[in-house]
């Protein structure tokens, strides 16, 4: 009996996660995805399974900027289903104008950094008992303008900005996701759970969804074949299927011909990244409890 695997995908109900997990569903993949609206779900639904006729599409709801729904979420994937291939975290959003959650962070660290930290440490369980598996992660070059990185800080900034300012901020969960996906690496070695990063390069698709002008530059960049967003989602299916990617852990890949990158200095320091770790870990561990490990 041919093993359809199990993948499991966040921020598919657009852009370069929803082609992702289209391209996933042709080769054969039963696609797991989280959303937080109903309407949109049931569209990104209807287009994979459309794309892709016969193949199994289930749907989970959270909304990343609330950690309740998103630690339920994650606890209702891992005991509806047997194994899990492959996670993808690829939701985000780049905000312009702080915004502070519920849970007490700024908006666009928690669903670009700590939601998917708290989903994966929830499954992460599951992935070791499913191994071998492959959890991939969305960072960004864009992380290069994160400045001066100090974990503490960063984690609980709440400082307000601007749309210009807002470039930092968002720079600094692309550096968190990095840092957290090598992190994860390390920990995970010799348990045959591959953990990598990429980043897209630059992708129109959902560009800035909370800019007015967004869908006319949007439509513009693509008459001129810029930012063509296949080639993002091209990489993160590279990273969740291709054989050579599942003996890797611990890689951040570009979108340009899958080329190892370099992070900047806090990515690259295991001392700081254990850091990174320990601090969201403490945040987190009294509310929301991670599965022990086997």
């Amino acid at each position: 009996m041919t093993h359809v695997p199990i993948i499991v995908v966040t921020g598919a109900t657009s852009g370069i996660g929803q082609l992702a997990a289209i391209e996933l569903a042709r080769r054969g993949a039963h696609i797991v995805f989280i959303a937080r609206n109903e309407a949109r779900a049931a569209t990104t639904r209807a287009t994979i399974e459309a794309a892709a006729p016969g193949t199994r599409v289930d749907v989970h709801y959270a909304d990343f900027a609330n950690l309740d729904t998103v630690a339920s979420a994650a606890h209702e994937i891992s005991s509806s289903y047997e194994r899990i291939d492959v996670l993808i975290n690829n939701a985000g959003i780049h905000a312009f104008e702080q915004r502070i959650t519920t849970d007490g962070f700024a908006e666009m660290i928690a669903v670009n950094y700590v939601a998917p930290w708290l989903l994966t440490n929830i499954l992460r369980k599951k992935m070791i008992e499913s191994a071998p598996s492959r959890i991939v992660t969305v960072a960004s070059e864009a992380s290069r303008r994160a400045g001066d990185f100090v974990p503490r800080r960063a984690i609980l900034d709440r400082t307000p900005f601007t749309r210009l300012g807002s470039s930092k901020m968002y720079g600094q969960t692309k550096l968190m996701n990095i840092m957290f996906s090598l992190e994860l690496a390390r920990q995970l070695q010799a348990t045959g759970v591959a953990v990598n990063c990429l980043c897209p390069g630059f992708n129109v698709t959902g560009l800035g969804r909370e800019l007015g002008f967004a869908a006319v530059l949007e439509r513009v960049l693509r008459t001129l074949n810029i930012g063509n967003p296949e080639r993002g989602a091209g990489i993160i299916v590279k990273l969740a299927t291709d054989p050579e990617f599942g003996l890797v852990s611990g890689g951040y890949f570009s979108v340009k011909d899958t080329k190892p990158l370099v992070p900047i200095a806090a990515g690259n320091d295991i001392s700081a990244r254990k850091e990174l770790w320990s601090i969201t870990s403490a945040l987190l561990s009294e509310r929301w409890p991670v599965p022990a490990a086997p």
